[in-house]
Protein backbone atom coordinates (compact mmCIF):
# COMPACT_ATOMS: atom_id res chain seq x y z
CA UNK A 1 0.00 0.00 0.00
CA UNK A 2 2.74 2.56 1.27
CA UNK A 3 4.58 1.24 -2.04
CA UNK A 4 1.80 2.29 -4.54
CA UNK A 5 1.57 5.32 -2.81
CA UNK A 6 4.71 6.53 -3.37
CA UNK A 7 5.22 5.13 -6.83
CA UNK A 8 2.37 7.48 -7.56
CA UNK A 9 3.47 10.00 -6.05
CA UNK A 10 6.87 10.17 -7.95
CA UNK A 11 4.48 9.67 -11.29
CA UNK A 12 2.58 12.80 -10.11
CA UNK A 13 6.29 14.39 -9.78
CA UNK A 14 7.42 13.75 -12.90
CA UNK A 15 4.59 14.98 -14.44
CA UNK A 16 4.74 17.52 -12.59
CA UNK A 17 8.23 18.44 -14.00
CA UNK A 18 7.77 17.42 -17.20
CA UNK A 19 4.97 20.14 -17.74
CA UNK A 20 6.78 22.67 -15.87
CA UNK A 21 9.86 21.97 -18.80
CA UNK A 22 7.40 22.30 -21.01
CA UNK A 23 5.92 25.82 -19.85
CA UNK A 24 9.48 27.42 -19.69
CA UNK A 25 10.68 26.28 -23.31
CA UNK A 26 6.78 27.96 -24.48
CA UNK A 27 8.10 30.90 -22.45
CA UNK A 28 11.24 31.15 -23.69
CA UNK A 29 10.14 30.87 -27.26
CA UNK A 30 6.82 33.03 -26.82
CA UNK A 31 9.91 36.47 -25.37
CA UNK A 32 12.41 35.15 -27.42
CA UNK A 33 13.97 38.38 -28.69
CA UNK A 34 13.31 39.16 -32.56
CA UNK A 35 16.05 38.33 -34.76
CA UNK A 36 16.90 42.22 -35.00
CA UNK A 37 18.16 41.77 -31.53
CA UNK A 38 19.07 38.44 -31.74
CA UNK A 39 23.13 38.99 -31.28
CA UNK A 40 23.65 39.49 -27.27
CA UNK A 41 20.74 41.50 -26.84
CA UNK A 42 22.73 44.08 -29.56
CA UNK A 43 20.45 45.32 -32.91
CA UNK A 44 21.11 43.37 -36.01
CA UNK A 45 20.96 45.79 -39.19
CA UNK A 46 21.65 43.85 -41.76
CA UNK A 47 18.25 42.11 -42.87
CA UNK A 48 16.84 45.53 -42.44
CA UNK A 49 19.40 46.94 -44.92
CA UNK A 50 18.99 44.02 -47.03
CA UNK A 51 15.44 44.61 -46.90
CA UNK A 52 14.91 48.35 -47.77
CA UNK A 53 17.78 49.44 -49.02
CA UNK A 54 16.83 48.42 -52.79
CA UNK A 55 14.24 50.99 -52.74
CA UNK A 56 16.57 53.21 -51.22
CA UNK A 57 18.08 56.00 -54.59
CA UNK A 58 20.87 58.60 -55.26
CA UNK A 59 19.41 61.42 -56.81
CA UNK A 60 21.97 63.75 -58.97
CA UNK A 61 20.46 67.18 -60.22
CA UNK A 62 22.08 69.36 -62.94
CA UNK A 63 21.54 73.20 -64.25
CA UNK A 64 22.96 74.82 -66.85
CA UNK A 65 25.88 77.28 -65.80
CA UNK A 66 29.17 77.45 -67.40
CA UNK A 67 30.56 77.71 -63.51
CA UNK A 68 29.45 78.34 -60.05
CA UNK A 69 29.68 82.18 -59.78
CA UNK A 70 31.36 83.36 -56.79
CA UNK A 71 33.08 79.67 -56.26
CA UNK A 72 36.42 78.43 -56.37
CA UNK A 73 36.66 77.25 -60.01
CA UNK A 74 38.19 73.68 -58.43
CA UNK A 75 36.08 73.42 -55.65
CA UNK A 76 34.75 69.84 -54.60
CA UNK A 77 30.80 69.69 -55.64
CA UNK A 78 30.18 67.68 -52.62
CA UNK A 79 31.67 70.73 -50.25
CA UNK A 80 29.80 73.33 -52.17
CA UNK A 81 26.43 71.07 -51.70
CA UNK A 82 27.46 71.13 -48.20
CA UNK A 83 27.75 74.83 -47.79
CA UNK A 84 25.10 75.48 -49.58
CA UNK A 85 22.20 73.51 -47.94
CA UNK A 86 23.97 74.30 -44.07
CA UNK A 87 24.08 78.24 -44.73
CA UNK A 88 27.48 78.92 -44.70
CA UNK A 89 29.74 80.87 -47.11
CA UNK A 90 31.07 79.87 -50.36
CA UNK A 91 34.05 81.11 -50.65
CA UNK A 92 34.50 83.98 -53.41
CA UNK A 93 38.76 83.92 -54.91
CA UNK A 94 40.18 84.18 -58.10
CA UNK A 95 40.79 81.06 -60.12
CA UNK A 96 44.38 80.45 -61.35
CA UNK A 97 47.08 82.88 -62.03
CA UNK A 98 44.27 85.39 -60.73
CA UNK A 99 41.53 84.80 -63.04
CA UNK A 100 38.34 85.16 -61.91
CA UNK A 101 35.16 82.49 -62.27
CA UNK A 102 33.20 82.20 -65.37
CA UNK A 103 29.69 83.78 -65.58
CA UNK A 104 26.95 82.05 -66.63
CA UNK A 105 26.50 81.38 -70.13
CA UNK A 106 23.06 81.38 -71.99
CA UNK A 107 24.16 77.61 -74.06
CA UNK A 108 26.29 76.14 -70.87
CA UNK A 109 26.63 73.04 -70.69
CA UNK A 110 24.94 71.37 -67.59
CA UNK A 111 26.38 71.66 -64.87
CA UNK A 112 26.48 69.02 -62.11
CA UNK A 113 24.54 70.97 -58.90
CA UNK A 114 24.27 68.46 -56.19
CA UNK A 115 23.64 65.10 -54.76
CA UNK A 116 20.76 63.83 -52.54
CA UNK A 117 19.04 60.54 -51.66
CA UNK A 118 15.01 59.36 -52.19
CA UNK A 119 13.19 56.36 -51.79
CA UNK A 120 10.48 54.81 -53.66
CA UNK A 121 7.13 55.05 -52.62
CA UNK A 122 5.35 53.24 -55.44
CA UNK A 123 6.50 50.48 -57.88
CA UNK A 124 5.73 52.42 -60.58
CA UNK A 125 8.21 55.44 -59.94
CA UNK A 126 7.36 57.93 -57.32
CA UNK A 127 10.10 58.51 -55.14
CA UNK A 128 9.72 61.30 -52.39
CA UNK A 129 12.95 63.46 -50.95
CA UNK A 130 13.93 66.61 -49.76
CA UNK A 131 12.50 69.95 -51.36
CA UNK A 132 15.96 71.57 -50.82
CA UNK A 133 17.27 68.17 -52.81
CA UNK A 134 16.16 69.30 -55.82
CA UNK A 135 15.57 73.07 -55.37
CA UNK A 136 16.97 74.91 -58.66
CA UNK A 137 17.71 72.29 -60.98
CA UNK A 138 17.09 72.14 -64.67
CA UNK A 139 17.70 68.26 -64.75
CA UNK A 140 17.46 65.27 -61.86
CA UNK A 141 18.65 62.09 -62.08
CA UNK A 142 17.43 59.21 -59.59
CA UNK A 143 19.99 56.42 -59.76
CA UNK A 144 18.75 52.50 -58.56
CA UNK A 145 21.03 50.05 -56.65
CA UNK A 146 20.87 47.80 -59.59
CA UNK A 147 22.83 51.07 -61.32
CA UNK A 148 19.97 51.97 -63.84
CA UNK A 149 20.24 55.95 -63.78
CA UNK A 150 16.88 57.07 -64.85
CA UNK A 151 15.83 61.22 -65.74
CA UNK A 152 13.02 62.05 -63.31
CA UNK A 153 10.16 64.64 -63.54
CA UNK A 154 9.67 67.06 -60.52
CA UNK A 155 5.82 66.41 -59.49
CA UNK A 156 5.88 68.69 -57.14
CA UNK A 157 7.96 70.53 -54.02
CA UNK A 158 6.93 72.34 -50.78
CA UNK A 159 9.33 74.41 -49.19
CA UNK A 160 7.55 74.74 -45.84
CA UNK A 161 7.74 71.24 -45.05
CA UNK A 162 10.86 70.20 -47.28
CA UNK A 163 9.46 67.74 -49.22
CA UNK A 164 9.38 67.13 -53.18
CA UNK A 165 7.91 64.44 -54.83
CA UNK A 166 9.50 63.68 -58.50
CA UNK A 167 8.52 60.63 -60.80
CA UNK A 168 10.69 57.92 -63.11
CA UNK A 169 9.22 56.16 -65.71
CA UNK A 170 9.72 52.79 -64.93
CA UNK A 171 7.72 49.48 -63.62
CA UNK A 172 8.06 46.98 -60.60
CA UNK A 173 10.16 48.92 -58.65
CA UNK A 174 10.86 47.90 -55.12
CA UNK A 175 8.91 50.24 -52.82
CA UNK A 176 9.14 51.00 -49.19
CA UNK A 177 6.74 49.96 -46.43
CA UNK A 178 5.20 53.14 -44.32
CA UNK A 179 5.59 52.88 -40.30
CA UNK A 180 3.12 54.78 -37.82
CA UNK A 181 5.17 57.62 -36.52
CA UNK A 182 2.89 57.68 -33.15
CA UNK A 183 4.51 54.56 -32.36
CA UNK A 184 8.10 55.58 -32.07
CA UNK A 185 9.26 55.61 -29.14
CA UNK A 186 12.44 57.98 -27.60
CA UNK A 187 15.08 55.34 -26.88
CA UNK A 188 14.01 53.23 -30.16
CA UNK A 189 16.85 52.32 -32.79
CA UNK A 190 16.75 53.59 -35.84
CA UNK A 191 18.88 53.60 -39.28
CA UNK A 192 19.16 55.87 -42.23
CA UNK A 193 20.10 54.92 -45.95
CA UNK A 194 21.64 57.26 -48.01
CA UNK A 195 24.01 58.52 -50.06
CA UNK A 196 26.37 60.76 -47.81
CA UNK A 197 29.30 62.33 -50.11
CA UNK A 198 27.76 60.56 -53.38
CA UNK A 199 28.94 57.14 -51.39
CA UNK A 200 25.42 55.05 -52.31
CA UNK A 201 23.30 52.80 -49.90
CA UNK A 202 25.70 53.92 -47.20
CA UNK A 203 23.83 52.32 -43.45
CA UNK A 204 24.17 54.80 -39.98
CA UNK A 205 22.43 53.70 -37.04
CA UNK A 206 21.36 55.54 -34.01
CA UNK A 207 18.53 56.08 -31.67
CA UNK A 208 15.27 58.50 -31.32
CA UNK A 209 16.93 61.28 -29.20
CA UNK A 210 13.45 63.15 -29.19
CA UNK A 211 10.03 63.44 -30.87
CA UNK A 212 8.34 66.67 -31.84
CA UNK A 213 10.88 69.31 -31.91
CA UNK A 214 9.36 72.66 -32.48
CA UNK A 215 12.56 73.73 -35.49
CA UNK A 216 10.24 74.06 -38.13
CA UNK A 217 6.63 76.49 -38.47
CA UNK A 218 4.69 73.55 -40.10
CA UNK A 219 6.46 70.16 -38.74
CA UNK A 220 7.37 68.36 -35.09
CA UNK A 221 10.72 67.07 -36.57
CA UNK A 222 12.26 63.89 -35.13
CA UNK A 223 15.53 64.34 -33.66
CA UNK A 224 18.31 61.44 -33.89
CA UNK A 225 21.84 60.70 -33.07
CA UNK A 226 21.84 59.12 -36.88
CA UNK A 227 24.99 60.56 -38.54
CA UNK A 228 23.57 62.31 -41.19
CA UNK A 229 25.82 64.03 -43.62
CA UNK A 230 25.50 66.15 -47.30
CA UNK A 231 24.22 63.65 -49.60
CA UNK A 232 21.95 61.98 -47.04
CA UNK A 233 19.04 64.78 -47.06
CA UNK A 234 15.78 63.06 -48.83
CA UNK A 235 17.46 59.40 -47.55
CA UNK A 236 14.68 57.62 -45.34
CA UNK A 237 14.92 56.71 -41.45
CA UNK A 238 13.93 53.53 -40.88
CA UNK A 239 12.47 51.49 -37.57
CA UNK A 240 13.50 48.05 -36.38
CA UNK A 241 10.61 46.76 -37.97
CA UNK A 242 12.01 47.78 -41.88
CA UNK A 243 9.34 50.54 -42.08
CA UNK A 244 10.02 54.34 -43.36
CA UNK A 245 9.12 57.00 -40.05
CA UNK A 246 10.92 59.40 -41.53
CA UNK A 247 13.00 61.84 -44.17
CA UNK A 248 16.61 62.84 -43.41
CA UNK A 249 16.40 66.57 -43.68
CA UNK A 250 18.54 68.38 -41.34
CA UNK A 251 21.35 68.53 -39.06
CA UNK A 252 22.32 70.72 -36.20
CA UNK A 253 25.52 71.76 -36.17
CA UNK A 254 28.29 74.52 -34.88
CA UNK A 255 31.36 73.43 -37.28
CA UNK A 256 29.25 72.88 -40.46
CA UNK A 257 29.71 69.23 -39.86
CA UNK A 258 27.67 65.96 -37.88
CA UNK A 259 28.04 66.82 -34.40
CA UNK A 260 25.47 64.03 -33.13
CA UNK A 261 21.92 65.84 -33.83
CA UNK A 262 19.90 64.95 -36.32
CA UNK A 263 16.22 65.97 -37.58
CA UNK A 264 13.88 63.93 -39.92
CA UNK A 265 10.46 64.74 -41.09
CA UNK A 266 7.69 62.95 -39.32
CA UNK A 267 6.66 60.71 -42.40
CA UNK A 268 2.68 61.10 -41.92
CA UNK A 269 3.45 64.78 -42.73
CA UNK A 270 5.36 64.02 -45.35
CA UNK A 271 3.00 61.42 -46.61
CA UNK A 272 0.31 64.00 -46.47
CA UNK A 273 2.33 66.88 -48.44
CA UNK A 274 2.99 64.30 -50.93
CA UNK A 275 -0.16 63.30 -51.73
CA UNK A 276 -1.34 66.90 -52.61
CA UNK A 277 1.23 67.42 -54.57
CA UNK A 278 0.59 64.43 -56.78
CA UNK A 279 -2.99 65.10 -56.68
CA UNK A 280 -2.40 69.24 -57.55
CA UNK A 281 1.23 69.76 -57.70
CA UNK A 282 1.35 72.07 -55.07
CA UNK A 283 0.42 72.33 -50.94
CA UNK A 284 -2.66 74.01 -49.54
CA UNK A 285 -2.48 74.86 -46.10
CA UNK A 286 -5.38 77.27 -43.47
CA UNK A 287 -4.57 79.81 -41.61
CA UNK A 288 -6.93 82.22 -39.79
CA UNK A 289 -5.10 85.65 -39.20
CA UNK A 290 -3.73 85.48 -35.94
CA UNK A 291 -0.05 86.62 -34.32
CA UNK A 292 0.52 84.45 -31.66
CA UNK A 293 3.31 83.25 -28.53
CA UNK A 294 3.57 80.89 -25.69
CA UNK A 295 1.86 80.98 -23.04
CA UNK A 296 4.11 81.61 -19.71
CA UNK A 297 3.70 79.49 -16.49
CA UNK A 298 3.57 82.90 -14.61
CA UNK A 299 0.53 84.50 -17.03
CA UNK A 300 -1.35 81.15 -16.93
CA UNK A 301 -1.19 81.39 -12.68
CA UNK A 302 -2.16 85.29 -12.81
CA UNK A 303 -5.45 84.99 -15.30
CA UNK A 304 -6.22 81.70 -13.97
CA UNK A 305 -6.02 79.51 -16.77
CA UNK A 306 -3.78 76.52 -14.62
CA UNK A 307 -1.55 75.24 -16.38
CA UNK A 308 0.63 77.17 -19.00
CA UNK A 309 -0.87 75.71 -22.46
CA UNK A 310 -2.37 76.80 -25.47
CA UNK A 311 -1.40 80.26 -27.54
CA UNK A 312 -1.68 83.40 -26.90
CA UNK A 313 -3.19 85.76 -29.24
CA UNK A 314 -0.95 88.98 -29.89
CA UNK A 315 -2.43 90.29 -32.53
CA UNK A 316 -5.58 89.81 -35.35
CA UNK A 317 -5.01 90.45 -38.96
CA UNK A 318 -7.80 92.71 -39.60
CA UNK A 319 -10.35 91.76 -42.10
CA UNK A 320 -9.35 88.03 -41.30
CA UNK A 321 -10.94 84.20 -40.64
CA UNK A 322 -10.02 85.04 -36.57
CA UNK A 323 -11.23 88.71 -36.79
CA UNK A 324 -14.43 87.72 -38.27
CA UNK A 325 -14.81 85.11 -35.65
CA UNK A 326 -14.76 86.71 -32.78
CA UNK A 327 -11.15 86.39 -31.59
CA UNK A 328 -9.07 89.26 -30.21
CA UNK A 329 -5.82 90.32 -28.58
CA UNK A 330 -4.88 88.35 -25.66
CA UNK A 331 -7.62 85.49 -26.03
CA UNK A 332 -5.70 82.13 -24.98
CA UNK A 333 -6.73 79.67 -28.21
CA UNK A 334 -7.18 76.51 -26.28
CA UNK A 335 -8.50 74.20 -28.70
CA UNK A 336 -9.01 73.80 -32.64
CA UNK A 337 -11.11 71.86 -34.61
CA UNK A 338 -11.81 69.64 -31.33
CA UNK A 339 -7.40 69.71 -30.89
CA UNK A 340 -5.94 70.44 -27.70
CA UNK A 341 -3.77 73.34 -28.33
CA UNK A 342 -0.87 72.39 -25.29
CA UNK A 343 2.14 74.70 -27.42
CA UNK A 344 1.76 78.30 -29.30
CA UNK A 345 3.68 75.58 -31.69
CA UNK A 346 0.56 73.09 -32.34
CA UNK A 347 -1.48 76.05 -33.87
CA UNK A 348 -0.27 76.62 -37.25
CA UNK A 349 0.32 72.81 -37.56
CA UNK A 350 -3.63 72.15 -36.64
CA UNK A 351 -4.98 75.11 -38.71
CA UNK A 352 -2.72 73.93 -41.55
CA UNK A 353 -4.19 70.72 -41.56
CA UNK A 354 -7.38 71.98 -42.48
CA UNK A 355 -8.85 72.44 -45.76
CA UNK A 356 -9.33 76.08 -46.74
CA UNK A 357 -12.79 76.84 -46.39
CA UNK A 358 -13.88 74.61 -43.93
CA UNK A 359 -15.91 75.95 -40.90
CA UNK A 360 -14.51 74.36 -37.61
CA UNK A 361 -14.57 75.35 -33.97
CA UNK A 362 -12.27 77.46 -32.09
CA UNK A 363 -12.09 77.55 -27.74
CA UNK A 364 -10.62 80.33 -26.43
CA UNK A 365 -10.08 81.57 -22.75
CA UNK A 366 -11.03 85.15 -22.46
CA UNK A 367 -11.05 86.65 -18.84
CA UNK A 368 -11.40 83.62 -16.66
CA UNK A 369 -13.60 81.96 -18.71
CA UNK A 370 -13.75 79.81 -21.87
CA UNK A 371 -15.39 80.66 -25.10
CA UNK A 372 -16.41 78.94 -28.15
CA UNK A 373 -16.52 80.29 -31.36
CA UNK A 374 -16.71 79.67 -35.18
CA UNK A 375 -14.22 79.94 -37.66
CA UNK A 376 -13.96 79.95 -41.28
CA UNK A 377 -10.33 78.53 -42.58
CA UNK A 378 -8.83 80.78 -45.67
CA UNK A 379 -5.69 79.44 -47.59
CA UNK A 380 -1.92 80.33 -46.75
CA UNK A 381 -0.73 81.58 -49.84
CA UNK A 382 1.43 79.99 -51.82
CA UNK A 383 5.30 80.70 -52.00
CA UNK A 384 5.29 81.92 -55.82
CA UNK A 385 2.00 83.77 -55.65
CA UNK A 386 2.72 85.48 -52.15
CA UNK A 387 5.95 86.29 -54.12
CA UNK A 388 4.41 87.72 -57.36
CA UNK A 389 2.06 89.87 -55.45
CA UNK A 390 4.52 91.17 -53.34
CA UNK A 391 6.71 92.46 -56.10
CA UNK A 392 3.22 93.92 -57.59
CA UNK A 393 2.09 95.49 -54.86
CA UNK A 394 5.98 96.77 -54.44
CA UNK A 395 5.79 100.90 -55.61
CA UNK A 396 7.78 100.88 -59.48
CA UNK A 397 10.69 103.02 -58.72
CA UNK A 398 11.69 105.97 -61.34
CA UNK A 399 15.28 105.44 -62.64
CA UNK A 400 18.12 106.69 -60.56
CA UNK A 401 18.17 110.73 -61.08
CA UNK A 402 21.50 112.40 -61.27
CA UNK A 403 20.90 113.02 -58.01
CA UNK A 404 20.81 109.54 -56.67
CA UNK A 405 17.68 109.31 -56.07
CA UNK A 406 14.74 106.72 -57.46
CA UNK A 407 10.95 107.65 -56.55
CA UNK A 408 7.83 106.35 -56.52
CA UNK A 409 4.05 107.17 -56.60
CA UNK A 410 2.24 107.83 -53.57
CA UNK A 411 -1.10 105.76 -53.49
CA UNK A 412 -3.99 108.00 -52.17
CA UNK A 413 -4.29 105.70 -48.69
CA UNK A 414 -0.77 107.16 -48.26
CA UNK A 415 -1.36 110.63 -48.82
CA UNK A 416 -4.17 110.68 -46.65
CA UNK A 417 -2.45 108.61 -44.10
CA UNK A 418 0.06 111.19 -44.36
CA UNK A 419 -2.25 114.18 -44.36
CA UNK A 420 -0.31 115.52 -47.24
CA UNK A 421 -1.58 116.41 -50.65
CA UNK A 422 1.31 115.20 -52.78
CA UNK A 423 4.93 114.45 -52.81
CA UNK A 424 6.99 110.95 -54.22
CA UNK A 425 8.18 108.54 -52.29
CA UNK A 426 11.73 107.67 -51.89
CA UNK A 427 13.00 104.33 -53.25
CA UNK A 428 16.13 104.59 -53.98
CA UNK A 429 18.85 106.98 -52.36
CA UNK A 430 22.67 106.72 -53.63
CA UNK A 431 26.05 108.84 -53.44
CA UNK A 432 25.60 112.80 -52.85
CA UNK A 433 21.71 112.20 -51.79
CA UNK A 434 22.76 109.20 -49.44
CA UNK A 435 25.44 111.77 -48.16
CA UNK A 436 23.11 114.07 -47.24
CA UNK A 437 20.92 112.10 -45.18
CA UNK A 438 17.94 111.31 -47.57
CA UNK A 439 16.71 107.49 -46.86
CA UNK A 440 14.36 104.93 -48.35
CA UNK A 441 10.81 105.57 -47.68
CA UNK A 442 11.35 109.34 -47.02
CA UNK A 443 8.56 111.68 -48.66
CA UNK A 444 9.97 114.49 -51.03
CA UNK A 445 7.79 117.39 -50.38
CA UNK A 446 9.47 119.90 -52.82
CA UNK A 447 12.83 120.50 -54.24
CA UNK A 448 14.16 124.16 -54.27
CA UNK A 449 10.61 124.89 -53.61
CA UNK A 450 9.07 123.84 -56.28
CA UNK A 451 6.15 121.64 -55.10
CA UNK A 452 6.58 117.97 -56.00
CA UNK A 453 3.09 116.29 -57.35
CA UNK A 454 4.27 112.97 -58.56
CA UNK A 455 7.03 110.80 -59.61
CA UNK A 456 7.50 112.15 -63.86
CA UNK A 457 7.14 115.88 -62.43
CA UNK A 458 9.99 114.77 -59.93
CA UNK A 459 11.99 113.59 -62.80
CA UNK A 460 11.26 116.93 -65.20
CA UNK A 461 12.10 119.40 -62.29
CA UNK A 462 15.26 117.60 -61.49
CA UNK A 463 16.14 117.64 -65.04
CA UNK A 464 16.06 121.25 -64.92
CA UNK A 465 18.32 121.64 -62.24
CA UNK A 466 21.93 123.26 -62.47
CA UNK A 467 24.25 120.67 -61.78
CA UNK A 468 26.92 122.77 -60.46
CA UNK A 469 24.68 124.13 -57.78
CA UNK A 470 23.43 122.90 -54.53
CA UNK A 471 20.06 121.38 -54.45
CA UNK A 472 17.49 121.80 -51.11
CA UNK A 473 14.91 119.30 -50.72
CA UNK A 474 12.28 119.37 -48.23
CA UNK A 475 11.83 115.97 -46.67
CA UNK A 476 9.32 114.36 -44.32
CA UNK A 477 10.69 111.20 -42.63
CA UNK A 478 7.73 110.06 -40.26
CA UNK A 479 5.53 113.01 -38.37
CA UNK A 480 8.34 115.43 -39.03
CA UNK A 481 9.82 117.58 -42.18
CA UNK A 482 13.24 118.65 -42.46
CA UNK A 483 14.98 120.71 -45.52
CA UNK A 484 18.49 118.71 -46.92
CA UNK A 485 20.68 119.71 -49.14
CA UNK A 486 22.49 117.90 -51.72
CA UNK A 487 25.65 119.24 -52.57
CA UNK A 488 27.44 119.10 -56.08
CA UNK A 489 30.14 116.15 -55.67
CA UNK A 490 33.85 117.71 -56.26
Amino acid sequence: MQTSVIAATRRSLSSALLAGLVAVVAAAATFAPPAAHAQGNLPEFADLAERVGPAVVNIRTTERRAARSGAMPDMDEDMLDFLRRFGLPVPNQPGPRGQRPQQPQPDAEPQQRGIGSGFILSADGYVMTNAHVIDGADEVFVTLTDKRELKARVIGSDRRSDVALVKVEASGLPTVRIGDVNKLRVGEWVIAIGSPFGLENTVTAGIVSAKARDTGEFLPLIQTDVAINPGNSGGPLINMRGEVVGINSQIYSRSGGYMGISFAIPIDEATRVAEQLKTTGRVSRGRIGVSIDQVSKEVAESIGLGKASGALVRSVEAGGPAEKAGVEPGDIITKFDGKAVERSGDLPRVVGAVKPGSKVSLQVFRRGATKDLSVTVAEVEPDKARRSAEAESKPQATPTTTLGIGVSELSEAQKRELKIKNGVRVEVAEGAAARAGVREGDVILSIDNTEITGAKQFESVVGKLDKSRAVTLLVRRGDTVNFLIIRPAR
